[in-house]
């Protein structure tokens, strides 16, 4: 069913299209957040990172976990300490793997709601297996469990705009709102200086999102597999991008995701004449170099549907079908530029899903997925 990008009506755009269209007035929100807070959560984390023996873990369950994939590195740059991004779903089945009773842990735990069991379970987990654990709570809902825990914890709680708490299934200004916080948070004593790069973020954002003709049209499309793939912090972005576009075709389009580097190591077959590829290329130019040999064999064979590019393409030899390029002179730091590179993603998730007859807000036909997980368990662990 082809979609007219004018035929949208408000009606149609629904929850989804509506809270992936705010999210450069969130990224000004939430850095507002950042700031009025900034004292507060620079004294709570000040003894906490100035600890050597400090590991930080950066947890959440599905699109939150995502946060933490591409976060980590630079939390553990900006701040000095071991950073690792561990999902909730794996710290609940295996938390002797990840706390220890003298280990000094940093639990910073990303949630929308706040209402998974998981994201709960995690916390507790944490209290009883480690002597030494803080929390740093970022969260959309200060109505949540998690929330509310927080007042027993050795915590500090952030709450992101309320805008953010998406009532679309689709995490979309939840998911960017979040992972800026995490990157605001992790460079609080340039917290001012980077006011540019979210002004400029916004800029990107809104550029991008006026490009949502050319998404739809490639949304139209009749692919039913796409591959995602990114470098670094832009390989989270690839991951979460591929969720989105899976999530909202209810599981008609198949997706995958990897590194530019590892897609040769086996994953490449995937791609055939019915596959959409995507690169989310880096602003590194050392970086571009790898992918950009990439881009250009793919480029350059008959075995997929259409190639499209968010990033400069620094290779003039490379033509794809749409490339969605950022346009300024100044460059966004590359942990900046992940936080927008994933808008073209949601909207090519959102046009897909109209575009195969779906309801972009609540996709699932047999309510496989929902916006709150359903059906999980919590056990005693001993």
């Amino acid at each position: 069913m082809a979609i007219e990008f004018s035929d949208i009506s408000s009606e149609t755009r629904s929850n989804t299209f509506k809270e992936i269209s705010a999210q450069p007035r969130l990224w000004d929100e939430t850095y507002e957040i950042i700031l009025q807070q900034k004292a507060e959560i620079e004294g709570f984390l000040k003894p906490i990172i100035g600890d050597e023996q400090t590991t930080v873990i950066l947890t959440g369950a599905g699109t939150s976990a995502y946060i933490g994939d591409v976060l980590c590195k630079v939390f553990q740059r900006n701040t000095g300490r071991l950073t690792e991004p561990i999902p909730t779903t794996d710290i609940l089945t295996n938390p002797q793997d990840y706390f220890k009773r003298d280990q000094k842990v940093l639990l910073v735990s990303f949630a929308r709601s706040g209402d998974s069991p998981e994201s709960v379970g995690a916390v507790q987990l944490a209290e009883k297996l480690c002597d030494h654990v803080s929390h740093l709570i970022i969260t959309c809902n200060k109505d949540g469990e998690l929330a509310k825990m927080a007042g027993g914890l050795n915590a500090c709680t952030v709450f992101m705009p309320e805008d953010s708490n998406d009532k679309a299934l689709a995490m979309t200004g939840s998911f960017t709102s979040m992972l800026l916080a995490g990157i605001l948070i992790s460079d609080l004593k340039n917290l001012e200086r980077n006011k540019a790069h979210v002004d400029l973020l916004m800029t990107h954002g809104k550029k991008m999102l006026k490009r949502g003709q050319e998404i739809n049209d490639i949304a139209q499309l009749d692919f039913n597999r796409a591959v995602f793939l990114g470098s670094g912090p832009l390989k989270g972005i690839a991951r979460e991008s591929q969720l989105k576009l899976q999530e909202l075709t209810d599981g008609q389009v198949i997706c995958k995701y990897d590194s530019f580097l590892g897609l040769r190591h086996g994953p490449k077959a995937v791609i055939d004449k019915q596959t959409l590829v995507v690169y989310l290329l880096s602003t590194d130019s050392y970086i571009n170099q790898y992918e950009m040999d990439l881009v250009q064999s793919i480029n350059g064979s008959d075995d997929k549907m259409a190639e499209m590019g968010i990033g400069e393409v620094l290779n003039s030899d490379v033509s794809l079908d749409l490339t969605i390029e950022p346009g300024d002179e100044v460059r966004l730091p590359e942990e900046y530029f992940a936080v927008c590179a994933v808008l073209p993603g949601q909207l090519l998730g959102f046009y897909k899903s109209l575009a195969l007859g779906l309801s972009p807000d609540s996709p699932s036909a047999n309510n496989a997925i929902n916006r709150v997980v359903q059906g999980v368990n919590i056990y005693p662990y001993k």
